[in-house]
């Protein structure tokens, strides 16, 4: 299976050029899912051939001052990506449902708001922009992700990644499956589930799914300029 991710993934940079070349629309991928189930990883995957020039990463965590002064999706909005780009979302606009519902920082009402307002804003970019929108949930069980929040105490290599706050999350468990389960049924753009227990599987399935968006776009190298 590792092969085939691999060959996806060689290929993934042909059709990111390809993408990129002709500049007529622009990708943006989410990824969301439990913490430790593998969104860094799943990234480099999909797209350790692609050029640097065309995909962007970007990370969202604890908003900053300045974004908690402005609305819910000033700060994704300035990320979104441009025509011929691929932007990729590590955690995303869903995090100010998910979190803050979890705790109980926006209520039933705040919440449903926050959805309809993430629905027209993705129809914005699908609509105005030219915007394909590939949303992928790591889902990873209870089990595993305790196996993976150990192996961050243990692994030198992965001493950097343990963060105690982690497993206080972990203790909301239920809560997030229930807040998850909101978030799937309630999009206006589906989802991707993505089993995440293994490395390799989650790979090859995240993987193949942008390869086979990518690749329905029957995309060809842009005429030659003459003029």
């Amino acid at each position: 299976m590792k092969k085939k991710t691999k060959k996806l993934a060689k290929e993934i940079a042909l059709l990111q050029e390809q993408f990129y070349a002709n500049s007529d629309r622009s990708m943006l991928v989410v990824l969301q899912g439990m913490d430790s189930s593998g969104k860094d990883g799943t990234t480099r995957e999909i797209f350790r051939y692609a050029s640097p020039n065309g995909v962007k990463v970007t990370s969202y965590k604890k908003p900053t001052e300045e974004e908690f002064a402005h609305d819910f999706l000033w700060r994704i909005h300035k990320n979104t990506p441009k025509k011929g780009h691929i932007s990729v979302f590590n955690r995303s606009h869903y995090e100010d449902i998910l979190i803050q519902y979890v705790h109980g920082w926006i209520d039933d009402k705040k919440r449903d708001e926050r959805m309809a307002a993430i629905n027209a804003f993705e129809r914005l970019l699908v609509n105005d922009a030219n915007t394909i929108i590939v949303k992928l949930y790591l889902h990873l069980s209870n089990e595993r992700q305790k196996e993976k929040l150990e192996e961050r105490k243990l692994e030198e290599d992965k001493f950097w990644k343990h963060n105690p706050s982690d497993w206080d999350e972990r203790k909301h468990w239920d809560d997030y499956q229930e807040a998850y389960q909101y978030v799937l049924v309630n999009s206006h753009y589906p989802w991707t589930v993505v089993p995440a227990d293994s490395r390799t599987y989650r790979n090859y399935v995240a993987t193949q799914k942008i390869h086979e968006v990518l690749t329905s776009l029957n995309m060809s190298w842009p005429p030659l300029q003459t003029s």
